[in-house]
């Protein structure tokens, strides 16, 4: 057995793991990765800059609750694990799912939501319009007769 006794880090060649492990038939061969890349590339090391937020269909909520309730002693911790959830997200949907609120497990985009106007509302908006219009109209005639006033006045 070689003992290092310098305290010099060690230098690991992570392709040539790879492909030794690849060529000891560690992986399935032409086994496709849920990424859609193929068993023998490596997943890409980087980590990307902004992780975007899961979402999850209510079918996908449904089938999960249901698995989740068939699953005997035991069996939901590996559940868990393979659907990559926590347990609290479990129990969110399962209290409402258990509400009877299957519209809260459809996916919302936040924000607040957005209210019809009220018809009254429609209605002031178009008479304050047309009051406005009215005004400026009254505005002009009083100024054109203004001066009608002063031109008839220079000439009588």
């Amino acid at each position: 057995m070689d003992q290092r006794t310098d305290m010099e880090p060690v230098q690991l060649d992570h392709e040539a793991t790879r492909r030794a492990s690849a060529a000891s038939g560690d992986r399935a061969s032409g086994a496709v990765e849920e990424s859609g890349a193929s068993a023998n590339e490596a997943p890409d090391p980087e980590v990307v800059a902004k992780p975007r937020r899961r979402r999850f269909t209510a079918e996908y909520k449904r089938r999960i609750l249901q698995e989740a309730d068939a699953c005997a002693h035991g069996e939901l911790g590996a559940l868990l694990r393979r659907e990559g959830l926590y347990y609290s997200t479990l129990r969110k949907w399962r209290l409402a799912r258990d509400r009877g609120a299957f519209q809260a497990l459809e996916n919302k985009k936040p924000g607040p939501v957005a209210e019809e106007a009220h018809p009254a509302e429609a209605r002031l908006a178009k008479l304050e319009r047309e009051n406005q219009r009215l005004r400026e109209e009254l505005t002009k005639a009083k100024t054109i007769i203004d001066v009608q006033k002063k031109f008839q006045s220079c000439w009588v």
